[in-house]
């Protein structure tokens, strides 16, 4: 009886939390509804604050309410309730802020803020109750991402039922137009109980002084720690502009171990804890801030002005469920003894490169010209010592002939499976005929597109494995694909924007309004391409030809913001955020920014995920005028195709490779048979295989990366690293409107025996070019030794074995010392940037006229049409 009831309880514990995960957001809405604020309309993005994700998850959009600070140094409040009664679970945080206006942000837990009002001054307080910090932000920092399982128990008996958001404004010359500042975070909550519970551990020092012009300042924290285990996995630094490095390490048995180190002139964000680190009874928790007095000529405080320092480091950690403690500090030292032992580290200055130095700007930037140039000069010795990966894309000559007839190739994505997918345009054609002045569809009597306009290919033998897409286009442009498969196209014709499962029918997803030109929320004008976030399943379209915006959607299509405004190419060159065309688009992960090729501005502009806010530009001379499509590998690989020359002009049409940190050309490829036409999309692998699609040529293109075998080595610190690289065999394909093989073991013998004769030769090659100097040498040693034999007799014989040591061993110590080649991805990751760019509303999906130097892109061999009314 008793296992009875026990088997019923748990039967009932277990609908019961089946229901709570799957509950309908819809009562959200319904409570939250009456306790939302109105906002200024300038807060873009915030009429909407509690948004669902899911059956179990919303997110939930924490903004100031439009406010502008009226002195400097003014710390504002604003609460928001918990839209639910019962527990809920914050996963994630995307902040909305730039350190433009913001300092920095503090978000808390709590049950019952200072204040009923909008918004007021903190220095009434943040919470009446006890409170807790669930999130920080400074300097442009990025999101910050909590590990799957773990989350900030928030609501129900324990948790708090109230967000209290504390913005710092410091410097507020940024508000002499009067604007209202919107600034916060987006927080994503689920219903499913998290097993592990997130908390923060802050490190605090409270009485440090700073004397003038003194050099090295060290300022120490430690405290015992007396709880359950927990583990660390993300850690922040924040000091104020004297602040040189910040570390933390947990001590046990006097063994110290680094949690994290780093400058708090970087962006502040929370960095993963590198190894993972455990803490448990009686560890130490201890960290150091550095700090330096130099320039000032009065004494330094901790404060809370931006004059004043700050040593705080910030722990997340999590802990099993049932011993969770969600906020701990610690503002002594328990134990100053204990830091003659610190590391040698914690007291080395973290370098800050150039491209970092151009964020510290404004209020938080007091840095003399003299240290700026340190810096820089720094910075650009510490990328020299950095490793250069060495490969070359070629063209894959050998991929497999395809008997496929193909429309207009206008974009190119690869499935989860790494299979090539095409979008084409079939029978149709974009020409001078295709739109009215007013970029409305004139050839709609033709009907959609009869074939089949999805191809999806095996990407090494070029076979077809599936087909669809029939009688839903009329034009098709831009394709991308989600990490869940599905199909992301968009229909410049139609001006809609559609997502479709690999093997439906019928669309899951439609944006924009059939055949309707527009440039509100609700339409397109041509839209290119689509992005989809792989974290938050956010939407990202550019749009397009004749408007000149980037518009992000919700997971389920709903308007959150849209940034940029078009460029007029006469009027020079076009500044951040402005487009001229925005053509392709690149979602960078690991970087959190979305990267756009401005097509008829020539160049790539990068912009935050989260804010749209400008972080850098991409532009080369060999661009040309032009710049089509760019793409992605992760590990920090960019590739991009540009346009054909205008008359006069010599940078010719072909890929590029470009590290995505610094932006520099690696490499850049082109056809070695046909050349390319009008390259349209460019798609890339991690491996680095390359396919671009010609939108002219109506044809395919594969390359791949070639490396050399190579034994290389770089001394940095004192450290010889040696490197070998093997070499690769080269795969070339080209995909072409020609009948395949039908003898397979013919063309697989074939390709052997190519191989074959290849490594053949390259061996004999290289052989001979090696034992050619080798024989000059001993013929040259041989001579010397016979001179000297005659000369000297035995004693020269002595005096020569020892000569010609020293010179061979010269000669392999001269090659021993290898190229200063290897991985150059090592430099900085994605931090950001701010400002950003936009298009113009002339150009068309057409094949510009060789004769003409009008900025269209016509798609066939008539004359351009006349410049197209903008839209906007």
């Amino acid at each position: 009886m008793a296992g009875l009831v026990s088997n019923l309880l748990m039967l009932f514990l277990v609908f019961q939390n089946i229901c709570l995960g799957f509950r309908s957001p819809l009562s959200v809405f319904k409570r939250y509804k009456d306790t939302t604020r109105s906002l200024s309309s300038e807060c873009l993005g915030s009429d909407r604050p509690v948004i669902s994700i899911g059956l179990s998850d919303f997110a939930l959009d924490i903004r100031m309410p439009g406010v502008t600070p009226k002195q400097s140094d003014t710390y504002l409040c604003m609460s928001v309730p918990l839209p639910v009664d019962d527990e809920a679970y914050v996963v994630d945080f995307k902040p909305h802020a730039s350190m433009d206006t913001v300092h920095h942000m503090l978000l808390f837990g709590c049950n019952e803020p200072s204040s009923t009002e909008n918004y007021w001054d903190c220095d009434e307080g943040t919470c009446k109750d006890k409170s807790n910090i669930l999130y920080a932000w400074a300097r442009n920092a990025p999101p910050t991402r909590l590990p799957k399982g773990v989350g900030f128990r928030v609501g129900g008996e324990t948790g708090g039922r109230f967000f209290v958001l504390q913005v710092h404004y410091g410097d507020i010359s940024a508000f002499r137009d009067k604007h209202k500042d919107c600034s916060g975070v987006t927080l994503h909550l689920t219903h499913q109980k998290q097993p592990l519970i997130a908390g923060m551990y802050l490190m605090m020092s409270v009485n440090t002084v700073i004397p003038p012009g003194e050099k090295v300042v060290d300022a120490d924290i430690a405290c015992h720690f007396k709880r359950f285990p927990m583990h660390l996995f993300a850690y922040r630094v924040h000091t104020h502009r004297l602040g040189k490095v910040v570390s933390g390490y947990r001590v046990r048995n006097g063994q110290w171990t680094l949690i994290g180190r780093q400058s708090p002139q970087l962006p502040q964000a929370f960095y993963p804890v590198e190894h993972p680190v455990d803490v448990s009874y009686d560890d130490i928790l201890a960290a150091r801030c550095v700090f330096s007095g130099e320039g000032r000529t009065t004494e330094t405080h901790i404060g809370g002005t931006a004059n004043d320092e700050m040593c705080n480091f910030y722990i997340m950690y999590y802990m099993e469920a049932k011993h969770a403690v969600s906020y701990m500090t610690c503002t002594q030292n328990a134990n100053p003894e204990m830091f003659r032992n610190i590391p040698q580290e914690a007291n080395i200055p973290i370098p800050v490169k150039s491209d970092m130095l151009k964020m510290t700007h404004g209020h938080h930037e007091e840095t003399k010209d003299t240290d700026k140039s340190s810096l820089l000069q720094q910075g650009k010795k510490e990328e020299e010592e950095i490793l250069d990966q060495d490969f070359h894309i070629e063209e894959a000559v050998e991929w497999p002939e395809l008997d496929l007839k193909l429309g207009q190739v206008s974009g190119l994505a690869l499935d989860p499976e790494n299979n090539l997918v095409i979008f084409h345009r079939g029978d149709h054609v974009w020409d001078e005929n295709s739109f009215d002045s007013k970029f409305v569809y004139q050839q709609r009597g033709l009907g959609p597109i009869e074939q089949n306009t999805i191809i999806v290919l095996n990407p090494s033998n070029a076979k077809v494995l599936h087909s669809m897409g029939k009688s839903l286009f009329y034009l098709p442009h831009g394709l991308s694909i989600d990490k869940n498969g599905n199909y992301w196209v968009t229909d410049v014709a139609l001006h809609q924007v559609f997502k479709l499962g690999a093997d439906d029918k019928e669309p899951l997803l439609i944006l924009g309004v059939a055949l309707q030109p527009g440039s509100d929320k609700n339409h397109f004008c041509q839209p290119t391409d689509v992005a989809v976030d792989p974290i938050t399943g956010s939407i990202y379209v550019s749009d397009g030809y004749c408007n000149s915006r980037i518009i992000q959607f919700s997971p389920n299509g709903l308007y959150i913001m849209q940034w940029g405004e078009g460029s007029e190419t006469s009027l020079g060159r076009a500044r951040p955020g402005q487009f001229h065309i925005p053509h392709s688009l690149a979602l960078i992960p690991d970087f959190s920014q979305l990267c756009v090729a401005d097509r008829e501005n020539g160049r790539i502009q990068c912009f935050r995920l989260e804010t749209g806010e400008f972080i850098r530009e991409i532009k080369h001379k060999s661009f040309g005028r032009e710049l089509f499509a760019v793409s992605y590998v992760p590990g920090g690989v960019l590739f991009a195709v540009n346009g054909m020359p205008y008359r006069g002009e010599a940078e010719p049409v072909q890929g590029f490779v470009m590290n995505f940190s610094t932006g520099e050309i690696i490499d850049t490829f082109i056809p070695l048979r046909k050349s390319f036409e009008m390259p349209h999309d460019v798609v890339a692998s991690e491996d680095k295989t390359v396919f671009v699609g010609d939108v002219h040529a109506r044809a395919v293109w594969k390359f791949a990366s070639t490396e050399k075998m190579e034994h290389r080595s770089v001394k940095k610190a004192g450290i010889e690293v040696q490197e070998i690289k093997e070499s690769e065999t080269i795969v070339e394909a080209r995909l072409k409107n020609n009948p395949e093989s039908t003898d397979p073991l013919k063309k697989q013998e074939k390709q052997h025996l190519v191989r074959q004769a290849s490594t053949g030769v390259s061996f004999v090659l290289i052989t001979t070019l090696l034992i050619i100097p080798v024989v000059v040498l001993l013929a040259i040693l041989v001579f010397i030794r016979w001179r000297k034999t005659t000369v000297y007799g035995a004693d020269g014989e002595h005096k020569l074995d020892s000569s010609s040591g020293r010179i061979l061993g010269r000669l392999r110590g001269k090659g021993g010392g290898g190229l200063n080649l290897g991985n150059f991805f090592a430099s900085h990751k994605g931090y950001s940037r701010k400002g950003f760019d936009r298009l113009s509303t002339e150009g068309s999906d057409q094949e510009k006229d060789e004769d003409d130097g009008t900025d269209s892109e016509e798609e066939c061999s008539a004359p351009p049409p006349p410049p197209a009314l903008s839209s906007s």
